[in-house]
């Protein structure tokens, strides 16, 4: 079998690790600029942590096809193309290159690796969350930065820290998760 394709216990633990997301995402504190707090971020962190680059950004894409199609994935329970394409829409498109990057930083072992990882796709969320922000609303990009970055930090930081201990934790008890994540 090629390094390209997805076994069996791939497809479950990518099917187990939306559903968390799913799950993750129905976490959410209402926040005045129109941003919403979430747990999805948690949940995608700790997907490409425990999965690796490959399966991490594949339970994501799928976690946004799921929403795309209509089905009412994302927070508070809403789905379908203006939810991807509204206001908030530019983290969820940006979801598989955050779990992409985490999960590349999972892969190389290091401490310093994966917090590079978790700093880069939280990032690149951020920056594709405030494109779109702005794009759809209208706003300037520093109204977009204090709506969809400033509150955000200090529960990103924790979010992170937390997924980042609870993943590498779990992922060095649980031996089918063990096999090789890069690819």
């Amino acid at each position: 079998m090629t390094k390209n394709k997805f076994t069996v216990p791939d497809i479950c633990l990518i099917g187990v690790f939306t559903a968390l997301t799913v799950i993750m995402a129905q976490i959410t504190i209402q926040m005045p600029l129109g941003v919403p707090l979430t747990m999805q971020t948690f949940s995608i962190s700790f997907a490409a942590i425990m999965l690796g680059s490959r399966r991490g950004f594949m339970s994501v894409l799928v976690y946004i096809l799921l929403g795309a199609f209509g089905l009412p994935v994302f927070q508070s329970f809403t789905g379908g193309l203006g939810v991807v394409f509204g206001p908030t829409g530019g983290f969820i498109l940006s979801f598989p290159v955050m779990a992409w990057m985490i999960g590349l930083g999972a892969e190389k072992q290091g401490k310093l690796s994966l917090v590079a990882g978790l700093v880069c796709g939280t990032v690149v969320n951020y920056i594709g969350g405030m494109l779109m922000f702005s794009a759809v609303t209208g706003r300037s990009l520093y109204e977009a930065w204090l709506a969809c970055v400033l509150p955000f930090i200090p529960t990103a930081v924790i979010k992170a820290f937390a997924a980042a201990l609870l993943g590498v934790k779990l992922k060095s008890r649980l031996s089918f998760i063990q096999r090789k994540t890069t690819g």
